[in-house]
């Protein structure tokens, strides 16, 4: 019998929000979520999607923009990251 190997980008979504922007994130909604400054990362659609919303008093959401998440949970943190810092 052959092991099942799982993959999961949550596992390492904290983690690498924290060294792609170089800021402690505040951990929302089970660790699929962050908050950083105004800015929130949720993952969707069973982590292959990384929404960028703009948080914004008192209690709205607006969601900017989807970056798909492939391979590699980085670089979609990466690719968020330089979209929030674009616009």
């Amino acid at each position: 019998m052959s092991a099942m190997r799982f993959e999961d980008p949550a596992a390492d979504f904290v983690p690498t929000v924290e060294r792609v922007f170089g800021v402690k994130p505040r951990v929302l909604d089970g660790s699929r979520a962050v908050l950083v400054g105004d800015l929130k990362l949720t993952l969707e659609a069973g982590e292959r999607e990384l929404w960028l919303v703009r948080v914004l008093p008192p209690a709205l959401e607006d969601w900017v923009t989807m970056v798909e998440v492939r391979d590699d949970i980085e670089d979609a943190v990466r690719e968020a990251k330089e979209l929030a810092d674009r616009g």
